[in-house]
Order: C-alpha cells, then structure tokens, then sequence
C-alpha cells in the first residue's frame, strides 16, 4: 500500500512538473504568434498608406498676357479653361532630387483672346511632362512642367494674313497644395509660344507669361 501511494505521489510530481514546463512553452508561442500577425497588419497598413497614387485628373484656368507684333507684355490678353488627365511613370523617392515622373495631356474647350482682337477657339495639348519634386514646404510641393500641342480658331490667329491653325510650346513650374485625401490645389506659371510655323504668309508669334489655377484628383 505504502509503495502504491508513493508511486501515485511521484507521477502527480512529474505530471505537474510537465504541465509547468508546457504551460510557459503555449503561452510565448502565442505571444509571438500574435507579435507576428500585428506586425504583419502594420506593414499591410502601412503598405496601404504610402502606396501612390497612379492616376491624375484635374480641371484649370489660365489667364496669359504677351506680345504679337509689338514688343509690350501688354499687347495681347487669353484665358483658358480646360481639363487634363496624366499618368505617374514611376514610384516614389525619399530623396527630393528623384521625384516622380508624370505624362499627361489636356484638352481645352475654351481659349478666348480678348485684346487686340476677340478670337475665339479650342486647343489640345497631347504631351505634358511633368516632374514632381519630393521637397516640400509644409503642405506644397514643388513641380516642373514642359507641353505641346496645337490651337485652332475660329479666324487667323493672330489677326492678318496668318493662320487659323497654330502650334504651342510652353514651360514653366508651380506648387501643388494638399486639399484634403487625393486632392490638391495647384498655383502654376509659365512660359507660353503660339505660332504658325509659318503655315500662313504671316507668323508673328504670341509670346506671353501664362498664370494658372488648378484643382486635382489624384486616383
């Protein structure tokens, strides 16, 4: 009896001992268990959070002044009014030096000349090469832009012995300003050519300084 009860005692010991040495083993694989699928979720947050957007669509309005056939930046008023749709070509860099690459292109259903003449027409711009710079100052970022297309109007442009089909080169720069998720706000200027190519008899060139204010919706 006495050897009986003396076994019972020591495999209760070594049962307890067992389940002591497991308990710790269950409860750090689950520790890390759980460690792992929070940290995994993080990174999926974060992933989420940094990823870029791909596409840009945007709406804007211009106002340029410059010279046709006289040498004063007061000759000559347009506005514009148009929408434009890019592409990011690439993703994005910490260093404000690299930026991101965007090719884009706008179409522009309203182009008014208000002085020397009233001329109307429509004008498309199918290369846009932007480059976003990372460097920020608070809410704005930084850009650089260069674009070409065409104009036709309604008369010769400019007025005379010229034509009523021209081509445009511009560049410049400007800020875009964070408006909320996906959205900003764009200040821009730039350096605005519209001739002919010498399609008329007649091409003086407009040669302006164009400003102008967008809104953006990034996707």
């Amino acid at each position: 009896m006495v050897s009986r009860l003396t076994r019972r005692v020591i495999r209760r010991r070594i049962d307890a001992r067992g389940q002591s040495k497991q308990m710790p083993r269950v409860h750090i694989g689950l520790v890390v268990v759980l460690l792992f699928a929070s940290l995994r979720h993080g990174t999926a947050q974060s992933q989420a959070y940094e990823q870029p957007p791909h596409w840009d669509l945007s709406v804007f309005a211009s106002g340029a002044t410059g010279e046709e056939s006289t040498n004063s930046f007061a000759e000559a008023q347009i506005l514009t009014v148009g929408v434009s749709i890019g592409r990011m070509l690439n993703r994005d860099s910490r260093h404000w030096y690299r930026g991101r690459w965007e090719y884009g292109f706008d179409l522009v259903p309203l182009f008014v000349q208000f002085t020397p003449d009233h001329i109307h027409g429509i004008a498309f711009d199918p290369v846009i090469v932007r480059w976003h710079s990372n460097a920020r100052i608070g809410r704005a970022m930084p850009f650089l832009e260069l674009g070409g297309g065409g104009l036709r109007t309604s008369t010769n442009f400019p007025s005379g012995d010229t034509s009523s089909f021209n081509f445009i080169a511009r560049g410049g720069g400007g800020v875009q300003m964070a408006a909320g998720p996906g959205r900003a706000i764009e200040l821009a200027c730039q350096w605005w050519h519209i001739s002919n190519a010498n399609l008329g008899n007649r091409n003086p060139e407009f040669n302006g300084i164009q400003l102008s204010f967008g809104y953006h919706w990034f996707k």
